[in-house]
C-alpha cells in the first residue's frame, strides 16, 4: 500500500469520523470556489491525498479506494486540504480537469436544483 506510512497522528486525533470510520470530503475548485462533488474519505484516503497531491476517496459501494480521474482522465490536482471547525468534514480544494461528476458534468450539483418556497 504505502510502505507503512499512515496519516499524521495529530490529524488522526482531530478527525471526528462516522461510525464506519469515514468523513465527508467536499471537492471545490480552488480558484473559483465552485463546489464540485462530495465523496468519502477514511484515514488512508486522506493520507494518500495529502502525500500524493491527487484526490483519493473511499468508495462505499465498491469498498475500495479510488483516485479521482484514474479511469476517466478527469483528474483532481490537490491545491489545499482543510478540516472544518468540528473536524468532521474535509474540504479539498483542487484544480479539476474535465468533469467532476460521474455523469461527466462539471459539478454534481448542477442537475438537481430545488425550488425554494418561503412563507
Amino acid at each position: 500500500m504505502n510502505g507503512g506510512m499512515s496519516l499524521d497522528p495529530e490529524i488522526a486525533a482531530r478527525l471526528k469520523r462516522s461510525p464506519d470510520g469515514l468523513v465527508p470530503a467536499i471537492a471545490q475548485q480552488y480558484d473559483t470556489g465552485e463546489v464540485l462533488m462530495l465523496a468519502w474519505m477514511d484515514d488512508e484516503a486522506l493520507h494518500r491525498t495529502l502525500t500524493t497531491g491527487r484526490a483519493t476517496y473511499w468508495s462505499r459501494s465498491r469498498q475500495e479506494y479510488w483516485v479521482k480521474g484514474a479511469s476517466s482522465g478527469n483528474v483532481q490536482h490537490v491545491k489545499s486540504v482543510a478540516l472544518d471547525c468540528d473536524a468532521d468534514t474535509v474540504l479539498v480544494q483542487v484544480d479539476q480537469l474535465g468533469g467532476a461528476c460521474h455523469t461527466g458534468d462539471r459539478t454534481c450539483f448542477d442537475a438537481g436544483r430545488l425550488e425554494i418556497t418561503l412563507g
